[in-house]
């Protein structure tokens, strides 16, 4: 019989806030998000995150059930209780659930929104895992959603973080970033090392598009480009089971400011120096990472040639950032994504077949390059 003591997060995502629409509030909505498990184990626990809200949120029901024929729901309950309350700016983490996995099953967790409810924390993130569905109605113990209420979404709101209490030898790799870690490659890694063999292993992502080492926007214009690093990190390296981070980070503080003559929340003070990022990571970054004990490896920034801001000089200090990020000895290692997804005769800019087309972003060729560049 195999031993399950060790709890280790298999699956995660950041809290930020979600973008400032018209419509903010949900009710009588619900919320399914397929998951991928990727070690065997005895219960799950779920961490909801409330990060960002400004009032309670109340989550009528949630429940987990694995996908297949035999589609038995169990209740994820707190102290008990199946309406499990987030309070504003706080993480909530449910009983532990008794529900046998076994590596490899998908789950679907959903959450059934009774009340009106301000969806005020949540992630959008893609890529071929990571991908959920909303429906109106209360429909979150049904094996199928009914067809006709039900949309796709890539907004993950409230689910954060998926442990399973598991095998010793398992551990967790953080991908922490912004819109590029928010997109296609942690999935793809995530294949790659099931692929390839490496059961031991699940790889969490907390990324949010638009942040920043060292800033953050407070206005409703920008506010889901999210919290700065120094508020983040910390609450995001909360991950059980977790041996290593990779950091992938910055290319937000170098191309968002223009002055505040074009754009009235991106004036130049906001334009970091060198010295004023390694810094930033250094101090935000490593230092906390090094004492959680954790291994730390850099991923250098990718392209921007051709990006609407582009400017020699901002390129510049991307490629002295990466050379930092590459030579430092306070990492570990490093992922050299930049050199993974540039054109050799034209390093500023991707490599043919690798631009989504906006010069800042890759394409899906692209991150399955970046996620082959990382050392499994």
């Amino acid at each position: 019989m195999t031993d399950y003591t060790k709890w280790v997060a298999c699956w995660g995502n950041a809290t930020s806030f979600t973008d400032r629409r018209e419509c903010v509030y949900a009710k009588d909505i619900t919320l399914r998000y397929p998951v991928r498990i990727v070690f065997s184990g005895s219960h799950l626990r779920f961490r909801f995150s409330n990060l960002t809200g400004t009032e309670p949120v109340t989550i009528t029901r949630a429940w987990v059930a694995r996908q297949g024929d035999d589609y038995q729901p169990v209740a994820i309950t707190k102290d008990g209780h199946e309406g499990i309350v987030l309070p504003p700016g706080k993480e909530v983490e449910s009983d532990a659930i008794t529900l046998s996995i076994v590596a490899g099953e998908t789950v679907d967790v959903s959450l059934y929104l009774g009340e009106c409810t301000q969806m005020n924390a949540g992630t959008l993130i893609t890529g071929p895992l990571s991908r959920g569905k909303y429906s109106y109605g209360d429909h979150a113990t049904a094996p199928d959603l009914p067809l006709d209420l039900t949309r796709n979404t890539n907004w993950f709101y409230f689910l954060n973080t998926i442990d399973i209490l598991t095998e010793e030898k398992n551990r967790a790799l953080v991908c922490y970033g912004d819109s590029i870690t928010a997109q296609s490659w942690p999935d793809y890694l995530a294949i790659r090392a099931w692929e390839e063999g490496h059961r031991d292993i699940a790889i969490i992502r907390r990324a949010v598009s638009g942040t920043r080492i060292l800033r953050q926007y407070d206005c409703i214009t920008y506010q889901a480009y999210g919290l700065k690093g120094a508020t983040r990190f910390p609450i995001e390296m909360n991950v059980s089971g977790a041996h290593a981070v990779i950091i992938q980070h910055g290319i937000n503080d170098i191309i968002h400011p223009v002055g505040s003559d074009v754009n009235p929340f991106r004036p130049w003070s906001d334009m970091p120096t060198l010295e004023d990022l390694i810094q930033g990571t250094t101090d935000i970054y490593i230092r906390h990472a090094r004492s959680l004990g954790l291994k730390v490896m850099s991923g250098t920034l990718l392209p921007i040639y051709g990006w609407r801001t582009y400017t020699e000089e901002r390129d510049q200090l991307r490629q002295d950032f990466n050379e930092w990020l590459r030579t430092s000895p306070l990492f570990d290692s490093c992922i050299d994504f930049d050199r993974a997804v540039s054109d050799a005769s034209h390093p500023a800019a991707f490599a043919p077949g690798f631009d989504s087309g906006d010069h800042l972003h890759p394409s899906e060729s692209a991150y399955e390059t970046m996620a082959r560049a990382v050392p499994l």
